[in-house]
């Protein structure tokens, strides 16, 4: 049994007055995030803006600059995975439920009910929302999760430093990054990496009783979601608790043949053609337009800016939030690889798949919704998928399957959240004690629902912005020490 760390009581602690303050004031709770959540995205939202393009120029100057052939291991390491599994394995880790959650709904809102900036309803709104859904799912995603991957994997592979976020920073903190000042950063990280799983968790429960709603009226309210959790908590505490990690390779295998299956099925049965004319023309304004959207803050249009709030500030404090856990899954599997390797394979190839599953999904509900065929617009964010299933052949049968890939994703993503955060709170162990794991297994769920109970997807956005706050102030640290660190080693770049 492994002693356990000041880092592991401080951020239970932590999280359980969070739980409890829910709890005992569900109101209050809920009425006191929003109330600082509007506070930070109407007074950091070009804070946001700067540094999640920050980090992707800082991607993309490594795979210019001569630091992209370091290594992340030592000289003569060798990729542990080939190429073709290290792909696979970027895709798994973000294709998760988010994408499925919002591969329809998305669209169809920025279509149908709110549009960025053209006029709701029209063929301009439809351009511009496949645009913007690529913006918020591209390289400014991905680039948070390789800063902090990066940063990880050098240190671990190249320096042989523990796998902890602290570890990252010993180039800025020195000595201070085995002290109170350590504990505090990967205290930090750890409670982000918690809010940021459960809030995706809480997303797939919703989309799941959407589902099971939308097909047999079982009703849509978080009784509902709160079985749900429990259910599946009881399922992916079973792996964790056993340790039965060959059946989470097999569930993963599964995700990915459930994500192909479902995506083959929409793209021969729904509209093919529309569905790659949007996309080859969304990729093409997409690169012509990333500049202005990346540093779009709208100063003098209220209403502009408020959808910016609600849609690209949340979604960058979604992925800070959730980088410290795909971070640490990516930096785990990226051993051997060059800088310029690392980022090219992390910043594009999921980017492109992620352009092409909302092509179809969301190309289908905007296809569905101008033919008049049905009203997806009107049905809830977590039935939309399933409104557009409906209107093509064999649609039952991938509602089903995307239920059956959701709650897969779910137990997979839960189970692997227990082990980064057993991980991160054992000092750096790769091999954290089960009933640490169990406890954070059990935090990942009660978080979950809680946010559910006192708010639903509105409490889960005010968490996440809340949440990312503090953890992109140390985003901002690991990238100066991964300069530090490499400037360190630039005599070997030219031997």
């Amino acid at each position: 049994m492994k002693k356990l760390t000041i880092v592991f009581w401080s951020a239970l602690v932590i999280l359980l007055l969070i739980v409890g303050f829910g709890v005992i004031a569900p109101q209050v709770f809920e009425n006191a995030t929003f109330a600082l959540q509007q506070v930070i995205s109407s007074s950091l939202g070009w804070y946001y803006l700067l540094i999640v393009t920050s980090f992707v120029l800082v991607c993309l100057f490594f795979i210019v600059s001569p630091y992209g052939k370091i290594k992340l291991g030592k000289p003569d390491d060798k990729p542990d995975f080939n190429v073709a599994t290290w792909f696979a394995m970027l895709f798994s880790a973000g294709m998760g439920i988010g994408l499925v959650f919002w591969g329809a709904a998305e669209p169809i809102s920025h279509y149908m009910i709110d549009a960025p900036i053209a006029e709701t309803g029209t063929d301009a709104a439809i351009l511009e929302s496949m645009r913007f859904t690529f913006f918020h799912w591209g390289i400014h995603a991905w680039g948070i999760y390789a800063v902090v991957a990066l940063s990880l994997a050098y240190f671990k592979f190249r320096k042989d430093a523990p796998g902890l976020i602290s570890a990252t920073l010993t180039p800025v903190l020195g000595r201070y990054a085995k002290g109170p000042a350590g504990h505090t950063v990967d205290i930090i990280g750890v409670t982000a990496t918690v809010i940021g799983v459960a809030s995706t968790l809480g997303f797939g429960a919703v989309q799941i009783n959407g589902g099971l709603d939308f097909l047999f009226g079982i009703g849509n309210n978080f009784i509902m979601q709160f079985t749900i959790i429990a259910i599946v908590t009881v399922l992916f505490m079973f792996s964790a608790w056993t340790g039965l990690n060959k059946g989470i390779k097999i569930l993963s295998n599964v995700n990915m043949i459930l994500a192909l299956l479902l995506f083959t099925f929409m793209f021969v049965f729904g509209p093919t053609l529309y569905s790659l004319n949007l996309f080859t023309n969304t990729l093409g304004s997409y690169l012509q337009t990333l500049p202005s959207m990346s540093f779009r803050i709208a100063p003098l249009n209220p209403e502009e800016r408020e959808w910016i709030n609600g849609w690209t500030i949340f979604y960058w404090a979604w992925w800070i939030a959730w980088a410290p856990f795909v971070g640490s899954f990516i930096a785990r599997v990226s051993k051997g690889r060059t800088l310029r390797e690392f980022v090219l394979g992390v910043l594009f190839v999921p980017s492109v798949i992620g352009f092409l599953w909302f092509s179809v999904f969301g190309g289908s509900a905007i296809f569905v919704e101008e033919q008049g065929a049905a009203a997806i617009s009107e049905l809830a964010p977590e039935e939309a998928l399933f409104g557009v299933f409906a209107q093509f052949p064999m649609g039952g049968i991938m509602s089903i399957i995307a239920i059956v890939l959701i709650s897969t994703f779910f137990i997979t993503s839960a189970d692997s959240g227990t082990f980064i955060l057993g991980m991160q709170t054992t000092n750096g162990s790769l091999t954290p004690p089960r009933n640490v794991k169990l406890i954070w297994g059990i935090m990942l769920s009660a978080t979950s629902s809680i946010l559910l109970y006192t708010g639903g997807l509105q409490a889960i956005e005010n968490a996440l912005i809340i949440a990312a706050l503090p953890f992109s102030i140390i985003m901002i640290l690991m990238t100066v020490s991964l300069f530090k660190a490499l400037r360190a080693e630039k005599d070997s770049l030219y031997k």
